[in-house]
């Protein structure tokens, strides 16, 4: 394997490149570090470092194969490893280039769209030409959105199996629809399989009604095999309760603890009894069982009740749907007791959605959304186990 003074050394040029010359050498200093993970890669895939003599050893190195990469960085010059004699006749390519590709692909597509149909701007046109590396032609957009579409509704379709917690959320991005922008849902649904690691389940992006919306994305879900559902955390989104109760009706319903808490704020009548207020809220979360929590939120609801009659009668009919996590094992009950596991999903969209800012329609968003999700579902699958299942 490759040593760690090799390595180091490697890592050292690619840091002097950048304090030498700043983010002018960025894309240079990220040409060394991905050629280097490529070859670590490589090493592991084939269980020995080049020349290295080991009983492990499943193939043998055989060179290098240029590839440009287009990014946001600029053009990447690098050197893919190639292999050859593997045992069972197994092929390489590094996940490193992997990784990313779906979702660059479907961002330089909406960036594109928005050229070929006219909403975008010069600014917009020089982007798509010298960052995405895509012909600005509705031939050639249309041909790239068709494989890749392809290729995600294969996933967005996939059956599903049990799944005993579910968390959904949803986000809203701006679309142009009718000659007018309007506000586009996506709605997320993420789950934690049978052997305890995290998955996206789907994705479904709608202008239609919010209740219909939610009904038609879960009853999709289903139709896949999904089943076995004991808790569903979520927000309290628009029509969402009422659409699990329909289509879910053995299930419980998690209101998330960390929207619940600050939506107490808005009946809290002065900013000076704000931190008590939250600190009273978390005892009720933080109750060792379900007993003491409700012991607790009748006090809450009796100390509060005078001063902020408005905020008592909040609590009293919201923040039991908040406890229903109480029945679960304690470790799952920390991790389900909010919608925290798709927020890193959101983080992430936003991140995306932002450079295009506005989707020439719902099939670009729901493209790029897709096209991110796949690459976390893949992270979760293959990563560490979320929750004990032998716990449940």
């Amino acid at each position: 394997m490759t040593r760690p003074d090799d390595q180091s050394t490697i890592v050292r040029a690619a840091l002097e490149l950048l304090t030498e010359n700043g983010l002018d050498e960025m894309a240079t200093a990220l040409e060394i570090l991905i050629n280097e993970s490529m070859k670590l890669e490589r090493d592991e895939f084939l269980g020995a470092a080049a020349y290295e003599r080991t009983e492990e050893r499943r193939g043998y190195a055989n060179g290098f194969k240029p590839k440009s990469l287009k990014t946001r960085l600029g053009k990447l010059h690098l050197a893919v490893p190639q292999v050859r004699n593997v045992a069972g006749g197994e092929s390489f390519y590094p996940k490193s280039l992997e990784r990313g590709e779906r979702s660059e692909r479907a961002l330089k597509l909406a960036i594109a769209e928005m050229y070929v149909r006219g909403v975008s701007t010069r600014k917009v046109k020089q982007i798509t030409e010298e960052l995405c590396g895509l012909d600005i032609s509705s031939s050639q957009v249309s041909r790239a959105a068709k494989l890749l579409d392809e290729e995600l509704e294969g996933w967005r379709t996939r059956e599903l199996g049990e799944i005993s917690y579910i968390i959904l959320d949803a986000r809203y991005e701006k679309v142009r629809h009718g000659g007018s922008v309007v506000d586009c849902a996506v709605l997320i649904a993420a789950g934690v399989l049978p052997n305890g690691k995290r998955t996206v389940l789907g994705t479904s992006v709608s202008l239609s009604e919010a209740e219909v919306h939610w009904r038609t994305f879960l009853e999709s879900l289903i139709a896949r095999g999904l089943r076995g559902v004991r808790l569903i955390t979520s927000d309290a989104h628009v029509g969402l309760k009422a659409a699990i109760s329909a289509c879910f009706p053995g299930a419980a319903w998690q209101r998330c603890q960390f929207h619940l808490q600050q939506n107490a704020l808005a009946y809290v009548p002065s900013l000076s009894m704000r931190p008590e207020v939250a600190r009273d809220l978390r005892a009720i979360f933080n109750a060792p069982d379900r007993a003491e929590a409700d012991r607790l939120l009748d006090r809450f609801i009796d100390k509060w009740s005078e001063p902020a009659p408005k905020l008592a009668e909040w609590a009293a009919g919201t923040v039991p749907e908040a406890l229903q996590v109480f029945a679960l094992p304690p470790l799952h009950r920390r991790r389900l007791r909010t919608s925290n596991m798709i927020e890193r999903l959101s983080r992430e969209i936003k991140r995306r959605t932002a450079v295009a800012a506005l989707f020439p329609n719902e099939e670009s968003l729901l493209r790029l959304v897709t096209a991110i999700l796949v690459e976390y579902a893949e992270e979760w699958e293959t990563g560490r186990s979320y929750l004990n299942m032998g716990q449940a």
